[in-house]
């Protein structure tokens, strides 16, 4: 094997995973890669504004779950997944070739194993035909479990918990038969601090080891919005270094816990994370409270559109806009940018 040393001097790619190192190819001087995808996430709003409505969300109450059990779980399940067909297919046709799907496919998943579902068969066939067809026209299809899913608590039954809820994202994404990759994301933010970031990032990667297979090789960490928390910077040394997880790069959250990182280092530290045959995924947003100038609004909270043009800073990556207008906003950034 080359020494590192040896194919630095041949102005070569050790490819140690160096940060910006100016070898790799999607860090070359004078490059002209761009956005490659641009997507949203969950909703369309156009489809859920229609009648019939077509939507991913149907759920129901705890309560409702108990009189009626995992029989009406199924049927809403088995709705939920035909109706992610229609809108993947509406994303097709209109141009969106990366989606986030919900987390909530199935109402109360927690409470019963999927192969227990009544309607278990034809949701197989539903989400594998969802999956070939994505695979087909070369979309990207990731998801975002929910803020409750910490690995870094020091609290067993918290982290048992996180590892179900995530063991059934995984389980969903092989009956759609999606990569067991990071291209097929399921990203998550590492959780708490504790007031203990090094004993916390300690205790994730003890977590991320008790995952199956499913998980592990999809698995994401993103930057927080917080300083208290966790930066790009963070996660790198305390994270990626230890198992090796990309890291997915938040443009708005980086504004409030930067790391001493400017936007475009943390950017292309996260990159440097990424395996070089898959395209980094990004999110990006806007703060709600410019966009309304509302002293009143959160600054994190995310804005209806998006309205500055997004920097890669010569870097290929595929954005997932994170705006409260979806599909929408989307289509309005590309009006205001790229037409």
């Amino acid at each position: 094997m080359l020494s590192k040393e040896f194919l630095i001097e041949q102005k070569q790619c050790c490819g140690k995973g160096c940060f910006m190192c100016p070898y790799l190819p999607r860090h070359k001087q004078g490059s002209k890669k761009i956005m490659n995808r641009m997507g949203y996430a969950c909703i369309n709003e156009t489809l859920a504004n229609q009648k019939p409505k077509i939507y991913t969300g149907r759920s129901m109450i705890k309560r409702t779950f108990k009189a009626k059990g995992i029989e009406y779980a199924s049927e809403l399940g088995l709705q939920n997944c035909k109706d992610l067909f229609e809108i993947i297919k509406w994303n097709n046709k209109n141009g969106f070739d990366f989606f986030r799907i919900t987390s909530n496919l199935f109402p109360w998943s927690s409470e019963y194993k999927l192969s227990d579902m009544p309607d278990y068969t034809e949701i197989c066939n539903v989400l594998s035909n969802v999956g070939e067809y994505v695979k087909k026209n070369k979309m990207r299809i990731t998801s975002h479990p929910g803020p409750f899913n910490v690995l870094t608590s020091p609290h067993p039954h918290v982290v048992d918990n996180c590892i179900k809820d995530l063991s059934i994202h995984g389980e969903v994404f092989d009956m759609m038969g999606l990569y067991r990759s990071p291209y097929n994301k399921i990203n998550i933010h590492i959780g708490g601090a504790y007031g203990d970031k090094e004993s916390a990032m300690e205790r994730f990667c003890k977590s991320f080891e008790r995952l199956p297979d499913s998980v592990k090789t999809r698995l994401t960490v993103e930057n927080d919005d917080k300083a208290s928390m966790y930066s790009v910077k963070d996660l790198y040394e305390g994270v990626y270094k230890r198992i090796g997880i990309p890291i997915v790069f938040d443009y708005h959250h980086h504004k409030f816990c930067t790391g001493d990182l400017s936007e475009q280092q943390a950017l292309e530290m996260a990159i440097s994370t990424w395996p070089d045959d898959i395209t980094p995924a990004t999110h990006y947003s806007e703060s709600r409270r410019d966009e309304q100038k509302d002293e009143k609004i959160r600054v994190q909270a995310h804005s209806d559109y998006v309205y500055d043009k997004i920097e890669t800073y010569g870097n290929e990556i595929d954005v997932m806009v994170e705006a409260k207008h979806k599909e929408l906003a989307v289509q309005k950034y590309k009006e205001l940018h790229l037409c």
